[in-house]
């Protein structure tokens, strides 16, 4: 916890609004998508997601697994106490819309289905996309689709996977089309993030957006943030604090920005 306070007073000192950035494409994210105070009606449908995992005291068998995937615990949760801890705020679910709304990408992939308190709002930016949710506990994600897979509801573009995330990446032969935008929020390791990293690198294109949750959750994080920002292939980078944004824009020049949401 002293770790991330420490971190969280860092990222105040050294973050600007709009006006500390002179990068037209960045200028315009902020702008037009990160402070965008449009009340969209999509927002309810998160709200009642949510709302619904929330009011849900049923338990379920979570698995938790460590480097490599490994299995290191397993033990019964309440789905709404999930939903509270663990599942992403409604601010960064509406973000996290906006987000995709903004830049409409036909391909995502969501790393980390959990709940899919997040899943909702990656489908719900663009109802056109198809999303592969990939998640490595069966229960949880179990839980998701039959939350949000239900006959009419508005989240039918969503394909869940379950399986060990390394294994998928390293065998699926992804390209660049199933990629456009991928949402990184399956193992807060550096290892993982960082194997991770590399295993999409042959997905990437012009216009890839790829978001990275828990940047500073840990020094290792931390690190592993470091060497994503320094990688030759990585033009533009944002750091939101929870989120870090990373862009593969040729025609940028290197630069990192750190940005207050």
């Amino acid at each position: 916890m002293l770790q991330l306070i420490k971190s969280y007073l860092k990222f105040l000192k050294n973050s600007s609004n709009q006006h500390g950035v002179h990068s037209p494409f960045v200028y315009s994210l902020i702008t037009k998508c990160f402070y965008d105070r449009k009340k969209y009606e999509e927002y309810e449908d998160l709200k009642q997601h949510r709302k619904s995992l929330l009011d849900n005291k049923t338990f379920i068998e979570v698995t938790d697994f460590g480097a490599g995937s490994r299995v290191f615990k397993s033990n019964q949760r309440q789905i709404s106490k999930i939903a509270k801890t663990a599942g992403i705020s409604f601010n960064r679910a509406k973000l996290l819309f906006r987000i995709v709304n903004y830049f409409q990408p036909k391909t995502i992939l969501e790393i980390g289905t959990s709940l899919g308190l997040a899943t909702s709002a990656l489908s719900l930016g663009n109802r056109d996309a198809k999303i592969v949710s990939l998640e490595g506990c069966p229960k949880t994600q179990e839980t998701a689709k039959e939350n949000l897979q239900i006959p009419n509801s508005k989240f039918q573009n969503i394909e869940f996977i379950t399986t060990k995330f390394e294994d998928y990446l390293s065998n699926c032969q992804l390209n660049t089309e199933h990629c456009q935008l991928i949402y990184f929020d399956g193992n807060h390791s550096k290892k993982a993030t960082l194997e991770y990293f590399e295993l999409l690198l042959s997905t990437i294109t012009n216009e890839s957006v790829w978001i990275f949750d828990d940047i500073h959750w840990s020094k290792d994080m931390e690190e592993a943030w470091k060497i994503i920002k320094n990688h030759p292939k990585v033009k533009v980078t944002i750091d939101t604090f929870q989120w870090g944004f990373v862009f593969f824009r040729e025609e940028q020049e290197k630069e990192h920005f750190v940005v207050r949401v």
